[in-house]
């Protein structure tokens, strides 16, 4: 099975440090997405834009974020999931609520997640962006266990892609203003940038 299109089980993490080794965070379990593209020549990965989403909408656990990002998502199952019908996104990362965390895309390429978007008057943010699915919704809280994965993360980014800072880690909301909401009310952005603000 190789490396880069094998698909392995997805892994919890805990207080463990990460590493971003070859545009992947190692020892995170890696599931190819064909969601993507190459970054244009020349752009450096200056940006992370933090998302949240369930499937269906306030379900979790349920599997069928991986199926999404994976173009194997079954929209007749569920009401609720016939709009994804031949959508075509993905995501760098991925947060479970319990801290399991996944990555579909390297983050060399971009990941098709922040759609038509714009952060301080660059548009396609997808070009130079990092972007981090957490499960959940806008209104119920974040897990703990989501909060101490995503802070070892970011450090990790941080370290790797010397272009992000800590004010350029934000929400789909701020590059998709009017359009987008997540990660929503409930998202403690304070806790996540005195958790890293030590970093830059």
């Amino acid at each position: 099975m190789s490396p880069r299109s094998g698909q392995v089980e997805p892994v919890a993490l805990s207080e463990s440090k990460l590493q971003v080794v070859n545009h992947r965070m190692a020892n995170v379990a890696y599931t190819e997405s064909t969601n993507s593209d190459p970054r244009p020549m020349g752009v450096e990965i200056s940006l992370v834009v933090i998302h949240g989403i369930s499937l269906p909408p306030g379900r979790f656990g349920t599997g069928l974020v991986h199926q999404l990002f994976l173009n194997t998502l079954d929209p007749s199952t569920d009401e609720s999931l016939e709009s994804l019908d031949k959508v075509r996104v993905s995501a760098h990362l991925f947060i479970e609520r319990t801290g399991t965390m996944t990555q579909f895309v390297e983050f060399d390429r971009c990941a098709w997640h922040a759609g038509e978007s714009e952060f301080e008057g660059v548009s396609n943010c997808n070009d130079y962006s990092i972007g981090i699915e957490l499960e959940g919704t806008d209104d119920l809280q974040y897990a703990d266990a989501q909060y101490l994965v995503l802070t070892h993360a970011l450090e990790a980014l941080l370290r790797a892609y010397p272009r992000i800072t800590s004010s350029r880690i934000v929400g789909q909301s701020d590059v998709a203003p009017g359009r987008k909401t997540d990660p929503g009310s409930a998202f403690d952005w304070r806790r996540v940038r005195n958790s890293i603000g030590y970093c830059r």
